[in-house]
């Protein structure tokens, strides 16, 4: 058997493989690209959600505390 021979048969065998598990999971069909266009756009939405999410609990706890701070120096101002 020669390089090419095996190289051949390899890749028959890689794309039949990949073929069979694209069927597997649904994704055999014409509207497949679609779906993992879909996947992706929900992917990068909930990655931004994520950020969004945890970008605004360390802005209110930045906010709740320098709240906090400034009760706690008006309190003690007031006092005088």
């Amino acid at each position: 058997m020669t390089d090419a021979e095996l190289e051949a048969m390899l890749d028959r065998a890689a794309k039949k493989g990949a073929t069979e598990a694209l069927h597997e999971i649904g994704l055999h069909d014409e509207n497949a690209i679609h779906d993992i266009h879909e996947l992706r756009g929900l992917l990068d939405s909930w990655r931004s959600t994520k950020r969004t999410v945890g970008s605004t609990i360390t802005r209110f706890a930045t906010m709740a505390i320098l709240g906090a701070l400034a009760a706690s120096a008006w309190f003690k101002l007031g006092d005088k």
